[in-house]
């Protein structure tokens, strides 16, 4: 296109290298606009008015009236979008989204009557701009008319197509949509940001032979003209449009009512409606809890669960129809394990959680979205804990906090609160630092303040904030003013000294503690000193670099615990400086901090801490609860990896866990030694490798052997046993090789009808598919039975047929292509496969971040899944010459290269550094391992 004036003619190419007119007015379809040489240029060439990716604020949307028609034949949808607007600035252009759509017949109502609008469309940032050639004057009503048209989408995200087959073999079809964070632009034109709240009202024409859902209850059915059926649905509340959801499809339903009077519906295809009774019933008792723990009623009519055939993340919280991957919602008591219940329990927790945390009240902006996912995430263990005491959820609470320490201990790491702009930035902050440091946190602040003030202040927050979008400022506003008015009761009724109620009152500005942990990024590491009774304090940023500078300049406020010899009791103290000193009553034989490690930092016992420590371990290891010694373990070696303890006194400390029966402590001893050799692994050192597997087995064995193939005990011991047979029968321990190939043996014989214990059935496939007929006999029964979902694990075993599980997944002809990822990391796991795992993350790399999306989640798992165990300086040069060939549109500047980076040079430093050390105490310890007493 050219833009004309009177004295000359010039392209618009031009006009961005002639500096001398870098200003200057035009006029855009009669519309007065300052054009610069930064302006954008829309798709028909007129200059776009509008310049940032982020929407101005001079029109509101208030509601939307939404008409769909999806066509599940052509797999393609047309619609029509009125929004109702706030003007709150008198301007002559709407700025909103739409990607990737035809918009065609857009005109404004207004008090004046009908007219059309220009459109321009600017697709860099998802936007419209209609353009009007009146003023919209602030403080009137109007109302936007668009219709669109749009394919959709093949991937999992915005409108799109999903897909299953019946046992029957015929492959049915339905559509459903997953908007967070934004894809709903691709669905119909919006204001596509969180703060841009409305109401929606929501019509889907659809076939007979299918049913539609969306967020609020249907209120009727319109027959149209060639057999369609319209079905119209209530107005929702005042929500974001990342949570609208629509699904049209064959499911089926089941439902209860809670006691609260809210409808609770579990969809799912008809082959499995009869796995959704647990989920039914842990939606119902769920809901019930929130409704009391909150004090604020569900506001809505019904809840819906729907159980999706393809779906990327685990499940996702649109208001109204929570959305699930099958794995996440669908139970069978006969096929599902210990871990999967607990699982799905956490998943429908966690969403339920949002229908508070995110829906009712919204983040403002994407750089805080840990307000919604640390405190789903936290809340998903606090309503778990209260509601399915049996599931002992607290078990497994503080390795989630180890997940966010390992991404959080990078120098490429980002602060909870931290800006972002651009749809693959937004993406990224669906991260482990995000959901997993945020609830982290928010334990330890809970810790701080008491579990009483902790829910009355979030009480406070959700009341105040309900329907409105806050930062986090608001959150810290709220959790204040409850602890002050509790600590004002206290002083009342103990008559406290105004000295102590001053320095209470500094220690509880909750912002000042708080800022430390949402605004910087990492977490400190505290040294503790002992000498008599004087306790010797300070802290750094916990940081694996060799460059000191990187630690410089952080600092937190702290709150401490600790323990000692002496007493059980729990004693606190808030660490504001780089070095302080407290003082024991009384000198000790151990001090222990960091308590259940409920506070998000690591502690180093200086001097003789560490042997103090380990004396403990050896002797009356359950004198400290099994969080704590998890922590302890966690902590030591850790701190091998930025040089402050010897890699001999870490090990030292693990001989203790031939003793450890305790999940959490016996699942991060793991965590602490399988990479030691999995890292050797891509080094091809065999004997050293086989040493150290050795030395684990041993370590081990007794647990090992004491274990039962039945399904019996507590969900903690099922999924340890499940976890602990799995590593002997992969590791090759006799034992247990011999029992699994009995057991698959009998079932191969059986045509797999007989019933194995489903917590050990993975050993039992691991074994059984090292033989090409056990193989193939179980690839079979995946084919036809499709209910194996976790049968890719056997890739840890079978190098030959890698190559045609990759592509079977990646096409979904016969795996789902969501379980790709999986696939792929599992296959970069086998010291084998994990070349082919590289080669296919590389060859594949543009259709994989098309399919998953540029920045997710899932691309960030696969990049440092294939690579997070390599070792050498080669395999680094490798990473770092494919990445570095990429542009920023396909990745270049995502936050998981620089993580992979990082973990690989660390790698490298480690096997450096501790090898010969290594080397030295295993051939010192060999075969020397005593288990009766150490």
């Amino acid at each position: 296109g050219r833009l004309v004036f009177p004295t000359m003619q010039l392209s618009v190419k031009s006009l961005f290298h002639f500096h001398s007119l870098c200003s200057f007015q035009i006029a855009v379809a009669g519309v007065p606009f300052t054009f610069t040489w930064r302006s954008p240029i829309a798709t028909n060439g007129q200059p776009f008015p509008w310049t940032s990716m982020r929407l101005p604020k001079a029109v509101f949307p208030v509601h939307y009236d939404l008409s769909l028609h999806p066509n599940l034949t052509s797999l393609d949808f047309s619609g029509v979008v009125r929004i109702q607007l706030d003007v709150r600035e008198d301007t002559r252009a709407i700025v909103l989204h739409a990607k990737q759509m035809h918009i065609s017949n857009v005109f404004l109502l207004s008090p004046e009557g009908v007219k059309p609008l220009e459109v321009l469309e600017y697709p860099r940032f998802h936007q419209l701009a209609l353009v009007s050639d009146t003023t919209l004057t602030k403080g009137r009503k109007y109302e936007v008319h668009l219709e669109f048209a749009a394919n959709l989408s093949d991937s999992f995200h915005g409108f799109y197509k999903s897909s299953y087959r019946t046992s029957s073999g015929e492959v049915r079809v339905l559509a459903s949509t997953q908007f967070e964070a934004t894809f709903a632009r691709g669905a119909f034109p919006c204001f596509d940001e969180p703060a841009f709240k409305a109401n929606f009202t929501i019509q889907i024409v659809r076939e007979p032979r299918h049913i539609a859902i969306s967020n609020m209850p249907k209120v009727k059915t319109v027959e149209l003209p060639g057999g369609l059926l319209e079905d119209h649905f209530d107005t929702t509340v005042k929500m974001s449009t990342y949570l609208v959801a629509y699904i049209v499809s064959d499911f089926l339903s089941v439902s209860r009512t809670t006691q609260h009077g809210v409808k609770i519906s579990i969809y799912a295809v008809p082959e499995k409606i009869d796995q959704t009774a647990y989920a039914l019933d842990a939606a119902v008792k769920l809901l019930d809890f929130y409704d009391d723990y909150f004090d604020i009623p569900y506001p809505l009519p019904k809840q819906d669960l729907a159980a999706i055939p393809d779906f990327q993340s685990g499940a996702m919280e649109n208001w109204g129809l929570t959305t699930y991957r099958e794995t996440a919602l669908l139970y069978d008591p006969e096929k599902s394990s210990a871990s999967d219940k607990l699982g799905i329990t956490k998943v429908i927790a966690h969403e339920l959680a949002h229908q508070w945390f995110g829906n009712l009240v919204t983040m403002e902006w994407w750089n805080d979205l840990w307000l919604n996912e640390g405190f789903a995430k936290f809340m998903e263990y606090i309503s778990v804990d209260l509601t399915y005491p049996e599931l002992q959820v607290d078990d497994f609470f503080l390795g989630k906090c180890f997940e966010a320490m390992e991404v959080d201990s990078l120098s490429s790491s980002h602060p909870v609160s931290t800006p972002v702009e651009n749809p693959t930035q937004i993406q990224e902050m669906f991260d482990d630092v995000s959901y997993d440091k945020g609830a982290c946190i928010l334990n330890m602040l809970q810790d701080f303040l008491t579990p009483e003030a902790f829910e009355i202040g979030i009480i406070r927050y959700l009341k105040k904030y309900s329907y409105q979008n806050t930062v986090n400022s608001h959150l810290w506003e709220s959790l204040t003013d409850v602890s002050l008015h509790l600590l004002l009761f206290f002083v009342l009724q103990v008559k406290v000294t105004t000295q102590m109620h001053k320095e209470f009152c500094e220690e509880l500005d909750v912002r000042a503690i708080m800022d430390t942990w949402t605004l910087q990024e990492g977490f400190p590491l505290v040294t503790v000193e002992v000498r008599g009774r004087e306790v010797r304090l300070s802290q750094e940023r916990y940081l694996k670099t060799d460059d000191p500078s990187l630690t410089e300049g952080f600092l937190w406020q702290i709150p401490l615990t600790y323990k000692t010899s002496a007493s059980n009791t729990i004693h606190r103290f808030l660490l504001k400086n780089k070095t302080d000193v407290l003082y024991l009553p009384e000198e000790v034989a151990w001090v222990k901090f960091n308590v259940d490690m409920s506070g998000y930092y690591m502690v180093h016992y200086a001097g003789e801490g560490w042997n103090s420590i380990i004396k403990l371990l050896q002797h009356n290891h359950t004198a400290l609860s099994s969080n704590d010694r998890a922590s302890l373990i966690q902590n030591v070696f850790q701190l091998v990896s930025i040089g402050k303890v010897k890699l001999d006194q870490a090990l030292e400390l693990s001989l203790y866990l031939s003793k450890e029966t305790e999940i959490m402590a016996v699942t991060q001893g793991f965590g602490e030694l399988v990479p030691l050799y999995k890292l050797m692994e891509k080094r091809d050192m065999p004997v050293l490798e086989n040493q150290m597997k050795g030395y684990i087995v041993e370590l081990f064995r007794e647990l090992i052997d004491r274990q039962e193939w039945t399904d019996s005990g507590s969900v903690s011991q099922r999924m340890l046993r499940s976890y602990l047979l799995l590593f002997a029968c992969v590791r090759n321990y006799a034992p247990c090789v011999e029992k699994a190939m009995q057991l698959f043996n009998k079932w191969k014989e059986s045509d797999g009808k007989m019933s194995l214990p489903v917590d050990v059935t993975m050993a039992i496939f691991v074994v059984g598919a090292r033989t090409p007929e056990g193989w193939d006999f179980l690839f079979e029964k995946y084919r036809s039975s499709m209910q194996m979902s976790n049968i890719f694990m056997i890739e840890l075993t079978i190098v030959s047929l890698h190559f045609r599980m990759l592509e079977q997944s990646l096409d979904g002809a016969v795996m789902k292509t969501q379980d790709l990822p999986d696939v792929l990391v599992s296959i970069s796991r086998n010291p084998r496969g994990y070349k082919m795992a590289w080669d296919f993350l590389r060859r594949h790399w543009h259709t994989l971040i098309k399919r998953f999306d540029l920045g997710s989640h899932t691309v960030s798992f696969m990049v440092a899944g294939v690579t997070n165990q390599y070792s050498t300086r080669e395999m680094l040069n490798e990473v770092q010459s494919f990445f570095n060939s990429l542009t920023e549109e396909s990745g270049s500047e995502m936050r998981c290269i620089q993580q992979t980076y990082e973990t690989i040079e660390d790698n490298i430093r480690w096997m450096d550094t501790h090898l010969p050390l290594l080397q030295n105490w295993l051939n010192k310890h060999s075969g020397k391992l005593v288990h009766e007493d150490l």
